[in-house]
């Protein structure tokens, strides 16, 4: 594993918009959900959402075609990917989004093998042939988490944990972690980053307004970032620097 492993974060990073509420909007599941938005945690109400689809006769298809729709990741973003990938680096996702959300948009554009490993909110099908999403963490296969910085379903900063302690002791000194995120989830795992280590906030959301509260608690490197061009500049240019470090 020793290199340059990049972690993605999902919704408003890899992809410009928010899968979860694209289907919440597109499929025409905004007046229940806004209902019961403050009665369930997110990731039950997602899976809320499905059981309400299952019964208005909507199927798994049905899901995945209103996924196609969703606005395309920027060629920018598909660019800095794939060029990554070519490149050696290790590319994984670590999202609050869901299983199914992220494999069918990824799928759709040709980029899930370029990813060694998604952590996110699993998906499965029941017997109904209803889609149905678990947390991550606290489900019937995981055990509950204790971080107080993220959501009770996902700590970002215990999958980061879980990443540099699969590899050896050697690889986890030689490793360097490139994070790119945008929410406050993505906070926690900033914390778990070294000096020569880098995070990508996008620039006025949530992770880049707290980082910037917080600086004196960051050890990575902050390199901010707007658009998808920006993006592709700018991870490159780390990636570019890093090797020539490491060679």
């Amino acid at each position: 594993m020793a290199g340059i492993v990049i972690v993605f974060d999902f919704d408003r990073t890899l992809i410009d918009g928010d899968s979860d509420n694209w289907v919440v909007t597109e499929m025409g599941l905004t007046e229940i959900f806004h209902q019961l938005r403050f009665t369930l945690p997110w990731n039950r109400l997602m899976d809320r959402m499905m059981t309400e689809l299952h019964s208005q006769g909507r199927s798994i298809q049905d899901i995945e075609a209103c996924l196609q729709r969703i606005m395309p990741i920027d060629s920018h973003i598909v660019d800095a990917i794939k060029s990554a990938k070519s490149l050696g680096c290790d590319l994984k996702i670590v999202s609050d989004a869901n299983q199914f959300f992220i494999e069918k948009i990824l799928e759709q554009h040709d980029l899930l093998d370029c990813f060694s490993d998604i952590y996110t909110n699993p998906t499965s099908v029941d017997e109904n042939g209803k889609l149905r999403i678990s947390p991550y963490h606290g489900g019937a296969a995981s055990t509950p988490h204790s971080c107080n910085l993220c959501p009770p379903n996902l700590c970002k900063g215990l999958v980061m944990d879980h990443i540099r302690a699969s590899s050896s002791r050697k690889d986890q000194v030689l490793t360097r972690f490139i994070y790119l995120g945008d929410g406050g989830g993505d906070f926690c795992p900033t914390l778990k980053l070294r000096e020569c280590d880098c995070v990508m906030p996008r620039t006025n959301y949530p992770l880049w307004k707290r980082i910037s509260d917080k600086s004196s608690l960051i050890k990575a490197d902050v390199k901010e970032w707007s658009s998808a061009e920006e993006l592709q500049r700018i991870l490159m240019q780390l990636v570019s620097t890093m090797t020539k470090e490491d060679s």
